[in-house]
C-alpha cells in the first residue's frame, strides 16, 4: 500500500521530484527521463509510470532554462520510439509461445485473423492515437506484435505517433507550463491528462458497440 501511495505521489507531483533531481544531479536527469519513457512505453507490465505529465513538466523545465529543449525532445523521442519497438517485439515473440497457436485451447484462429486484419487496416491510427492515452499506449504496440502487424507499417506509425506525442506535449509545456494558473493547478491538470483520454476511449467503445448492435 505504501508503494502505491508513493507512486501516486510521484505521478501527481512529478514537477517537484524532477526539479529536485535536476538541481541535484544535473545531466543525469536525461538518463532517468530516457529510462522512464522507454519503460513506460516498452514494457507491457509498466503502464502506470508517468508519461504525458512527465513530458509536460519537462517542457516547463525547458521553458525556464533548467533543461535543454532540443536535447530533451531528441532523447525522449528516441526513448518513445525504441520503447514501442521493444513492446512490439515482445508481443511478436511471446504471443506464439503463450498461446502455442493451433495446439492451444487458448488460441482462437478466427480471433487472431480478425486482430491481424484490424491492425493491418486500422493499426496505424490505433498506434498514433494510443500515444495520447495512458495505459493504451503501453498495450497497443504489444497487441500489434501479437497480431503480427507488419514491421514496416508499425515503424512508420510508431515514429509518427511518437513525434506528435513527445514534441507536441513538451512544446505545450514549454510555452504554457510556467503560467501562474497552470502551476497553481498542475495536480488537477495531471489528473485530467490521465482520465480524460480514458473516458474518451470508453465513450468511443460504447458508441461502437451500440452501432454494432
Amino acid at each position: 500500500m505504501e508503494i502505491v501511495t508513493s507512486l501516486f505521489d510521484f505521478v501527481l507531483h512529478v514537477d517537484r521530484y524532477l526539479e529536485t533531481f535536476v538541481s541535484s544531479y544535473g545531466l543525469w536527469v536525461y538518463a532517468l527521463l530516457f529510462l522512464v519513457i522507454f519503460v513506460e512505453t516498452g514494457v507491457v507490465i509498466m503502464p502506470f509510470l508517468p508519461g504525458d505529465s512527465l513530458l509536460f513538466v519537462v517542457g516547463a523545465m525547458c521553458g525556464v532554462g533548467l533543461m535543454s529543449y532540443p536535447v530533451s525532445v531528441g532523447l525522449l523521442l528516441a526513448a518513445a520510439v525504441l520503447g514501442n519497438q521493444s513492446n512490439y517485439a515482445l508481443g511478436r515473440y511471446f504471443g506464439p509461445r503463450v498461446f502455442k497457436w493451433e495446439d492451444s485451447r487458448l488460441f482462437n484462429k478466427a480471433a487472431f485473423d480478425s486482430a491481424h486484419n484490424f491492425y493491418e487496416r486500422y493499426g496505424g491510427i490505433t498506434i498514433v492515437a494510443a500515444r495520447f492515452m495512458p495505459f493504451l499506449r503501453t498495450f497497443a504496440p504489444f497487441v500489434a506484435g501479437v497480431a503480427k502487424m507488419s514491421r514496416s507499417r508499425f515503424t512508420f506509425f510508431d515514429v509518427t505517433g511518437g513525434t506528435l506525442w513527445v514534441v507536441g506535449i513538451i512544446t505545450v509545456g514549454y510555452f504554457f507550463g510556467n503560467i501562474a494558473f497552470v502551476k497553481a493547478h498542475l495536480d488537477k491538470i495531471i489528473w485530467a491528462m490521465i482520465f480524460i483520454p480514458g473516458l474518451l476511449v470508453l465513450f468511443g467503445s460504447w458508441r461502437a458497440r451500440r452501432k454494432a448492435k
